[in-house]
């Protein structure tokens, strides 16, 4: 009877222990969830803080268009009918105004000057006599000794030979011209950009022979929109890059005067100056893209970092008086290193989202710190616990340290 007394005391204390143990839980659980309310919610990520600043900007015009030669000149043959003997140039070599380019055979050319030489000196023999009896007739005049037809006569036939002997000296020159034309020479200083002229060829006159780029002068042809053709004047400097990455310095030398019909587009013609020494030099017939430089302008930029792309559309985060943020629509424009222009959509005072805006939606709480230094920034790396072996000693490597978003 003792023994089963003793048995219930205990039992009945251990079921007051679980009692007193359940009501103890049951009373904390409200005062836990009570004071996690009053915490209020966690912000959605740790964020810095960036406010758009004025900057003075470039202001550019960018066109297309190819690159073409200055001026063109077609060197071809004047002499007819005879045969290239000799081609002294090829495509792509500097020549000089004067410079012999190829020779044509002169056998026959010289002797038709020789020929014309000796007609020459006959005609001025017989002018020399025909001179000599006129003069004669001339004294007799007074005399009567002749009359006064053959005096006449005699000054006819002075006046023909005279004029005979000119016709033998400009026949003379004549041939003298065709000699000197057997010889194809540079017509300017410039560079070689076409040869047709082939040893052995019997050619006709006006056949071209060589094309020459005068002056090496090279100039960019630029399509630019009728809209945007009044913002170019004559002189407007220009930066070229093309097809094989060389950049050359232009200036813009003429508009033209008429817009294209069907692209509703004029032609601006640039002059280019030299490439650098070591960039590969631009060539006539190469596409090329380009910027006008129309000067400078105030404009307010943000960090390329408070910008993301979304849906193909470019947003900012603004952030409020509540630590939430709130996605705005902007209009980008142009950049400057890491800075971009807005044109439209916040103003000068707004207080932007710089890093880890790409990991927020419209209404997020965030948790607002100072911004790194960008020295610091770079250098931040995570502790890496020291290598236990040689080999993990060899293998050890530095980690950098990266930001983790809070949990929602």
């Amino acid at each position: 009877m003792k023994r089963f007394k003793t048995k219930t005391i205990v039992l009945a204390v251990i079921a007051l222990v679980v009692l007193v143990a359940i009501i103890i839980l049951a009373s904390g659980k409200p005062g836990a969830e009570k004071k996690k309310d009053e915490a209020g919610p966690k912000p959605a990520l740790t964020v810095t803080t960036a406010q758009p600043s004025e900057a003075r900007l470039p202001i550019k015009l960018s066109a297309n268009g190819s690159i073409t030669a200055w001026q063109e000149a077609i060197i071809g043959s004047e002499s007819n009918g005879l045969q290239l003997t000799d081609v002294r140039v090829n495509v792509g070599d500097v020549v000089r105004r004067g410079q012999v380019l190829a020779t044509f055979s002169a056998i026959s050319t010289q002797a038709d000057v020789a020929q014309a030489r000796a007609n020459l000196m006959e005609a001025e023999a017989n002018a020399a006599d025909a001179k000599n009896n006129a003069e004669r007739a001339r004294t007799l005049e007074s005399t009567g000794a002749l009359s006064t037809q053959q005096i006449n006569q005699y000054m006819t036939t002075e006046q023909t030979a005279r004029a005979k002997a000119e016709a033998a000296k400009a026949m003379l020159a004549v041939q003298q011209v065709r000699l000197a034309q057997t010889q194809v020479l540079a017509s300017d200083n410039g560079v070689i950009s076409a040869r047709n002229a082939t040893v052995g060829a019997v050619v006709g006159a006006g056949t071209e022979l060589f094309r020459l780029i005068r002056q090496g002068r090279l100039e960019w042809r630029a399509e630019v929109t009728s809209a945007e053709l009044g913002r170019l004047a004559t002189g407007t400097p220009a930066l070229v890059t093309a097809a094989n990455g060389t950049q050359v310095k232009g200036k813009v030398r003429m508009i033209a005067p008429t817009v294209d019909m069907q692209s509703r587009s004029a032609l601006v013609y640039v002059d280019l100056l030299p490439a650098a020494a070591d960039m590969p030099p631009a060539r006539a017939g190469m596409f090329a893209t380009g910027e006008f430089d129309l000067g400078m302008s105030t404009a307010v930029t943000v960090p390329q970092q408070a910008i993301v792309i979304r849906d193909g559309f470019s947003y900012v985060f603004r952030l409020n008086a509540d630590n939430r943020v709130t996605q705005t629509k902007i209009q980008p424009g142009r950049r400057l290193a890491d800075r971009i222009e807005v044109v439209t959509g916040i103003p000068a005072d707004a207080v932007l989202v710089a890093s880890g805006a790409g990991f927020l939606n419209d209404g997020d709480l965030v948790k607002v710190v100072p911004a790194l230094p960008a020295e610091a920034a770079s250098v931040t790396t995570a502790p890496v616990l020291p290598p236990t072996t040689a080999e993990q000693k060899a293998n050890a490597v530095t980690t950098p340290a990266r930001a983790v978003p809070a949990a929602k």
